[in-house]
């Protein structure tokens, strides 16, 4: 409400409540992708905006595909066309068009007298129409200002963001980067990439005559290849060089490919020369092409087996969908990109390029929202409402020292950068807010449902709505960890074999229906390796290279971090400690076998010692009681022990015997600097652990420390920290 007043405010202030004039200028296909949704959310709001549209660059050349038309069908009126290209494709013909724009661009200008002109990118078309408006005191708004990759585009965009008024950025680090350059903390929208606000909502169940339309009747889904390169202007000869051998590659690989000519940059004219020299625009297995309208390119991208190229789309839209990428050369080099995205810096050899082909066809990752939520376009309008043009046009730079706090969003409300952690116990299914500090922001537990339809639909329930609610909370959900009982691959986000405890659990994709639903990220583990990434992130283990983390609860778990990563085994059988065998001829386990620590120490097996002595009349001391509807357990056992119960000190005494002959085993095979006792049993065995490890173990391990966990609730802090912790880059 406060900020509509203030918007009415400044409307009234800019005068008799007058229209916003937005000048929206395009020079490509690519740019047009990102600005559409914004000149849609524009025309939506006429009783605030009028909007111009400006055509110019590659937009209106045939051998680019006349892409303006695409602004026609979109059914936008053009206001001016420039032709602004000289031809050449080559570095002079680039500085020519820049000049050329600029000889043009001021007589348009003149005539529409916009308040603020919308520039998008690093393009040397978009400098030409910066400069222009800077010189001719026109408000500029700079879209995906911020960002890295590695070209002479790097230098493009920051020399625009000198002259833009405003900034609006697509992740925290391009933000973080403006601020650094003396940008005004006031006038940086963090708003996410526009195009993700089509791309999270495409939904085309038709998306099968798209592909036939452009690749042919035999091709299926995941089947083929979308290649997209454009040459690097700074290293011409080896961008053309590396464009030949990925065509070579793309041949060996034989699968159908749809391959995009490059832009209009210098070395594009060599690019498609070799193109022809190779014969692919008449190869069976090539579809060469100018121009894919964007929807239709998205439903190629998002059902495609790979795309492969250099190619600011592949490491941004592309992860929205999972799709697996390969980045080559050093066109993107400064990206931030999801895990879907594979890099070979170097492409120097066919063989590279194949082996990268071979990893990643065919994959499907989860799906990334780094560069946005969906929501960029009501973010922009919003900011573009609280515009006040009686502010001076003297735009200001923040210099040294930078205040601490980052900027703010449109609202003024700093966000809160964390994960949804979900933990599914035997007993209870919970889920909660944490922030990167650890936090438990909120947190939300339902009874754990028995069957598998009720509890996948629980989770999804609780998770939209813990979403829904860190909004309000100010909260920006980077990704989902999940927690579980069982064993667990955590490549592919499946639950293989669950615990007895948790029935109809086996062979359960979690990852692909929680990121269908949430469009986020989801990682799975097993509870034990939960626990050990908690401490790691936010407990004990935080700096240490090796540690175990033994979970005493209803069963007995564990975790096993070494050179500061997480062990998972071939099979994803590491750490399972609890089913360490400490006696020939112990009691039986859940697991099968007899005498594990499980056996012993758990709580279900003191629960099960407990009901003996009970129904013996040996459990119950003065001071104690157990009613009726209460069932006897392992805290039961404890008591009687504290009250002096010789028999329960004696079931404790050897359960920590068990417990504590396992953690020798422990420390003589994996040597680690420390080993955490985690869960609701871990106090009362600390001391007898100790114990048996002064007794029983080499003299050359028994320095190590064996701490309790002060971790209240490992689960779901681990679950989180397998989001916050993870990194987006990886090399090749």
């Amino acid at each position: 409400k406060n900020l509509s007043k203030r918007n009415k405010q400044i409307m009234e202030k800019n005068g008799n409540n007058r229209k916003l004039r937005v000048c929206v200028a395009t020079c490509n296909r690519a740019d047009y992708s990102k600005l559409a949704p914004i000149m849609f959310g524009i025309k939506t709001e006429p009783e605030f905006f009028e909007l111009d549209v400006v055509v110019l660059g590659s937009h209106l050349i045939d051998d680019y595909g006349n892409t303006y038309r695409m602004i026609e069908q979109d059914d936008f009126d053009i206001n001016t066309r420039l032709h602004t290209i000289v031809r050449g494709e080559d570095e002079a013909a680039m500085v020519e068009s820049v000049g050329l724009a600029l000889v043009k661009l001021p007589d348009v200008l003149n005539r529409l007298k916009p308040d603020i002109m919308i520039v998008h990118g690093d393009r040397f078309d978009a400098l030409a129409l910066a400069t222009s408006a800077a010189l001719m005191n026109i408000r500029i708004l700079h879209i995906e200002g911020g960002e890295v990759s590695g070209t002479i585009d790097d230098s493009i965009r920051h020399a625009i963001t000198k002259l833009a008024h405003y900034h609006v950025c697509c992740t925290r680090s391009a933000e973080q980067h403006l601020i650094s350059m003396c940008e005004d903390h006031d006038r940086i929208l963090l708003a996410g990439c526009p195009s993700y606000d089509k791309l999270l909502s495409a939904k085309n169940k038709d998306y099968m005559s798209i592909i036939r339309m452009w690749l042919g009747d035999d091709v299926k889904s995941k089947d083929y290849i979308v290649a997209l390169q454009h040459p690097v202007t700074t290293d011409i000869k080896h961008s053309i060089k590396m464009f030949e051998l990925t065509l070579d590659a793309l041949i060996s690989f034989n699968k159908r490919t749809l391959v995009l000519f490059p832009n209009i940059d210098a070395g594009s004219k060599e690019m498609v020369r070799v193109m022809r020299k190779k014969g692919i625009e008449h190869h069976p297995n090539f579809r060469a092409v100018k121009h894919v309208p964007f929807d239709q390119f998205i439903q190629l991208v998002a059902h495609a087996g790979c795309m492969i190229g250099n190619s600011s789309c592949g490491v941004r839209e592309v992860g929205a969908f999972g799709t697996p990428v390969i980045n080559l050369g050093t066109r993107q080099i400064g990206r931030e990109t999801g895990e879907n995205v594979l890099h070979v810096r170097d492409a120097d050899t066919q063989d590279k390029i194949l082996q990268a082909l071979h990893l990643q066809f065919g994959k499907q990752y989860p799906c990334s929202k780094i560069y946005g939520d969906g929501n960029a376009v009501p973010r922009i309008l919003k900011f573009l409402k609280s515009i006040d043009l009686q502010e001076p046009l003297q735009k200001k730079f923040c210099f040294p020292p930078v205040k601490e706090n980052i900027s703010q969003d449109i609202d003024h409300i700093l966000e809160t950068l964390s994960a949804l952690a979900v933990d599914l116990g035997g007993t209870n299914l919970r889920v909660a807010i944490v922030s990167m500090k650890g936090e438990i922001v909120k947190k939300y537990t339902q009874f754990n449902p028995k069957t598998y339809e009720e509890r996948i639909n629980l989770i999804l329930q609780m998770c939209v709505e813990a979403a829904a609610e860190a909004v309000k909370l100010n909260c920006r959900i980077l990704g989902v960890g999940i927690s579980t009982g069982g064993r667990v691959n955590p490549r592919e986000g499946i639950v293989l074999h669950s615990t007895k405890l948790i029935q109809e659990w086996n062979s359960v994709d979690l990852r692909t229906p929680l990121s269908d639903t949430l469009h986020l990220p989801v990682w799975v583990d097993n509870d034990g390796n939960c626990a050990a990434l908690a401490e790691r992130k936010f407990g004990q283990g935080k700096g240490l290279e090796n540690f175990v983390t033994l979970i005493t609860g209803t069963g007995i778990g564990g975790g096993i971090i070494h050179q500061h990563e997480l062990i998972h085994g071939s099979s994803f059988c590491a750490a399972e400690l609890g089913h360490l065998v400490v006696s020939l001829d112990g009691p039986d386990c859940s697991c099968g076998s007899h005498g594990c620590i499980e056996a012993y120490a758990s709580g279900m097996a003191l629960q099960r010692e407990a009901k003996k002595l009970h129904d013996e009349d040996l459990l119950l001391v003065e001071g104690m009681s157990v009613p009726k509807d209460e069932a006897v357990g392992a805290l039961h056992l404890i008591q009687a022990a504290k009250l002096g119960n010789a028999k329960a000190q004696s079931i404790l005494r050897t359960a920590g015997t068990a417990l504590g002959l396992g953690v020798v085993n422990i420390l003589h095979t994996m040597n680690p600097s420390l080993v955490i006792l985690s869960g609701v049993l871990a106090s009362h065995y600390i001391h007898i652990v100790k114990d048996i490890i002064r007794q029983q173990a080499l003299s050359s391990v028994q320095d190590v420390d064996v701490v309790v966990s002060d971790l209240v609730d490992p689960a779901l802090l681990g679950a989180a920290s397998m989001v916050l912790d993870y990194t987006t880059r990886r090399i090749y």
